[in-house]
């Protein structure tokens, strides 16, 4: 007897494990096809596309503006598309000292919240409905097919409205970000010749000195409620400009009526602006078929993490933004309760006197970039510090088990139902997946988020390759720091960079910039045949300028970027971007930016810091003074400099990764001061230039 549960003992404790560990860690994720060259890994492709490459995600479905069709003859009563409108707008002012010229300044600050209603709901129907009402208005004021919309707005149900009413008549859409500013929105608008264009209410204000410089402008549509004054300034500086409110649009539908022209499968659907970290912005063709291809790629993963039409998605992201864009039609595609946000209300703490979207909608399914999961993480581990040590013990302790248990893929309800609740609950309590993409993941913050709240998965991918490339499986979230493998819809190969150790014949693992092709991979970047060739090749890959690796299994890690390789004197490279992700884990760190000279040996950073945080380190190491007083601290600097060296620890960087010295820069950077995109990359350029001074000063002192 005794033997016998010995026997079983053993068997519990390590055999099932390693059996389990086993079942679904060496089973593979793509399938290798065609030949290696010198300078060329075999490609990959997913397990479901080795014959052949994916393009539609239904049968029926040809175009973007099929995808509309279809989800309206198969899910007809469905809720489609929520919104919240605003009741009032609060205002909260706060005092502010600043130090300027040397001297201190009070400044009042203002804050704007909003107070929201709950979610209106559209369904399938309904939706497809309206968007009819909206193209016939179109029509109706001018535009047909082969015209141009632009959309200048932010992420709102009235944007897919106006985007799919231009698709119903065979009209392209280019695209600008809300956070754009006047210079990339004028390039874009001149570049597409552009004559009419839907925009917010609140950004009227811009177009005077817009429309100045835009001399094929002519018709602008809103939504919201616009300042008359603004409406009137308009009107005076510009009386050729016809405006219309988007309501006025859909009333054209209803009085003058008429039929859809579909578009064809090749024609251009948008016209998607980059968000331009140097230069003016790219404008990168996307046809029916580059998006619908990218949908269908989607949907490989979509089919596990929608299963069923009852799931509902956050959307707040940028539509101007093609991650954002290909995710709402794979929800759309899927039957699913598209519920509108804003990154503004997202939280109970950021509006007034009403829930915020997460708990207002609660949804099942968000996509976000790093630094929304990351913010979460951090104020989570901020509230942990204030918990006396047993609570964090036990906190870590159910966060390495559940680790375990997801490696082995066995149920952790019993902890998500527990211990994890209330930090589920920040999220509306209801998440089961959410997406990661548009930068790096850190590690540490996809296997916390993971744990605490759902599986983050994270996905590559880049708007000329229409996002959805590579995602990372639903069983997978464990392969931290990779991103999974291709979707159907393209196949993947590493090529050989020159002067670098980057090799596909590298082992254990082939290493090289990732070349992508397939149906989603764009048509070329408009008007710009020379940056077209550059990008892609004779034989149709596009080179991403990304660099990556296959594990056996066939998924990949993103590793470096091939522009942000720095060779330092001791001739070792380091990649910024890479180093950025892992240092941004730090709890005092807003934002950063490394930067290194090729004629040192050591890199430094302008560190971007949360305020609150330094101030009570401020606190706690006995310096005074304000925040910007605080910030020139050495024992301030010194105690950063110390946690950014065990973020760098904790991320396993070799000694050429570590920095040698930081500086803060205690403004936060943003679109508005240029010193991030629109699409919340950093402007390293820009940056530099403003702390070159700070740069040259670390440099001369060495390293710390």
């Amino acid at each position: 007897m005794a033997f016998t549960l010995f026997v079983a003992w053993v068997a519990i404790a390590f055999l099932l494990p390693i059996y389990l560990f086993g079942l679904h860690h060496g089973k593979p994720r793509s399938v290798e096809v065609g030949q290696a060259t010198t300078t060329r890994s075999r490609a990959r492709r997913a397990l479901t596309s080795e014959k052949a490459l994916n393009e539609r995600p239904h049968p029926d479905v040809h175009t973007v503006h099929d995808i509309i069709l279809h989800a309206a003859k198969q899910f007809p009563t469905r809720p489609a598309m929520g919104a919240r409108s605003v009741i009032r707008v609060v205002t909260e002012e706060k005092e502010v000292i600043k130090t300027i010229g040397g001297q201190q300044v009070t400044e009042v600050k203002k804050w704007n919240f909003f107070e929201l209603s709950g979610y209106s709901w559209m369904n399938y129907a309904e939706v497809k409905e309206h968007v009819a009402k909206l193209g016939g208005g179109l029509q109706h004021i001018g535009l047909k097919a082969g015209d141009k919309l632009t959309l200048f707005a932010a992420t709102s149900r009235d944007w897919q409205f106006m985007a799919h009413a231009a698709f119903s008549q065979s009209i392209a859409v280019t695209t600008a970000y809300d956070t754009l500013g006047e210079e990339g929105l004028t390039f874009s608008l001149n570049e597409c010749e552009i004559t009419t264009l839907f925009t917010n209410a609140d950004l009227l204000k811009i177009m005077p000195s817009v429309g100045a410089n835009v001399p094929s402008l002519k018709r602008i549509i809103y939504n919201g409620t616009a300042d008359e004054k603004v409406l009137a300034r308009i009107k005076e500086t510009f009386p050729h400009y016809a405006l219309y409110h988007i309501d006025q649009i859909a009333a054209f539908g209803i009085e003058f009526p008429v039929d859809t022209v579909p578009p064809k499968p090749e024609d251009t659907a948008v016209i998607m602006y980059t968000s331009g970290s140097t230069g003016n912005p790219k404008g990168v063709v996307l046809t029916h078929r580059n998006i619908v291809a990218a949908v269908a790629g989607a949907k490989d993963r979509g089919d596990i993490i929608l299963p069923t039409t009852s799931e509902v998605y956050l959307a707040y992201l940028p539509l101007a933004h093609v991650l954002e864009l290909v995710t709402e039609h794979l929800a759309l595609v899927c039957g699913c309760a598209i519920g509108y946000g804003s990154v503004r209300t997202l939280t109970d703490a950021s509006v007034r006197n009403c829930k915020g979207d997460l708990n207002e909608l609660r949804p099942t399914v968000m996509a976000g970039v790093p630094a929304v999961w990351e913010t979460i993480r951090k104020a989570v581990m901020g509230k942990l510090k204030a918990k006396s040590p047993n609570v964090r013990r036990i906190f870590d302790l159910a966060v390495a088990l559940k680790w375990q248990l997801i490696q082995y893929g066995l149920p952790t309800g019993f902890l998500d139902n527990t211990i994890f609740k209330p930090i589920r609950a920040q999220t509306g309590g209801r998440l089961r997946y959410a997406i990661s993409g548009g930068a790096p993941m850190p590690k540490e913050t996809q296997k916390f988020m993971t744990c605490t709240v759902c599986p983050i998965l994270q996905g590559y991918g880049m708007t000329e390759t229409c996002a959805a490339n590579v995602i990372q499986l639903p069983t997978d979230p464990w392969m931290l720091g990779r991103v999974g493998p291709p979707t159907s819809t393209v196949e993947i190969v590493l090529a050989a960079v020159e002067d670098t150790n980057y090799h596909p014949s590298n082992r254990p693992r082939p290493q090289g910039e990732i070349w992508m092709r397939g149906p989603s991979v764009m048509k070329e970047y408009y008007k710009n045949p020379k940056a077209t060739a550059e990008t892609m090749t004779a034989d149709g890959w596009l080179m991403t300028g990304d660099i990556g690796e296959f594990y056996p299994d066939g998924t990949i890690a993103i590793i470096d970027r091939k522009k942000n390789l720095v060779k330092l004197s001791n001739g070792e490279y380091i990649a910024l971007e890479k180093l950025e992700s892992q240092y941004k884990t730090s709890p005092y760190t807003h934002n950063i930016c490394v930067y290194a000279h090729s004629e040192e040996a050591f890199a430094v950073a302008i560190v971007n810091p949360i305020e609150k945080e330094i101030m009570t380190l401020a606190k706690e190491l006995g310096v005074p003074g304000h925040f910007d007083e605080v910030c020139e601290s050495p024992l301030i600097l010194k105690a950063l400099l110390a946690d950014l060296r065990t973020m760098a620890k904790n991320g396993g960087f070799k000694p050429a990764e570590i920095l040698g010295h930081i500086a803060i820069d205690a403004e936060l950077w943003t679109p508005e001061n240029q010193m991030l995109t629109a699409a919340q990359k950093l402007k390293r350029k820009e940056i530099v230039e403003a702390n070159k001074a700070r740069i040259a000063a670390m440099y001369k002192a060495g390293r710390q």
